[in-house]
């Protein structure tokens, strides 16, 4: 993959996940102030619920900023495209569905 496609792949990414990391930080924030309104106590639980759903994207969303950034370290030094394991190149399809792939499908399918 040449390197003008790879940056805007990751820079849509990036501001993709941003985007979504906004998105759910203020709906928690939400979810845990409505926990703390007075009012209905039937069910306090389930924002409370929701706001720990929306701690779990959160955490998902921060990692796959974390592997954006790594990728993007990676173009700078010369080594996108490669796994970080093997080293061997990571197909342009398969950069193209997620251009922060850090390994190839066979080894991606050796972790699960």
């Amino acid at each position: 993959m040449d390197e003008q496609r790879a940056r805007e792949l990751l820079r849509a990414e990036r501001a993709r996940v941003e985007h979504l990391l906004a998105d759910t930080a203020a709906a928690s924030t939400q979810d845990r102030d409505a926990a703390n309104e007075p009012g209905d106590m039937a069910d306090p639980a389930s924002s409370l619920t929701a706001a720990g759903a929306d701690d779990a994207i959160v955490t998902a969303l921060r990692e796959r900023l974390a592997a954006v950034e790594r990728a993007e370290k990676r173009l700078e030094e010369g080594t996108y495209g490669r796994s970080v394991l093997s080293g061997l190149p990571i197909p342009d399809e398969r950069l193209e569905a997620d251009p922060a792939a850090e390994l190839t499908l066979e080894e991606a399918e050796q972790r699960i």
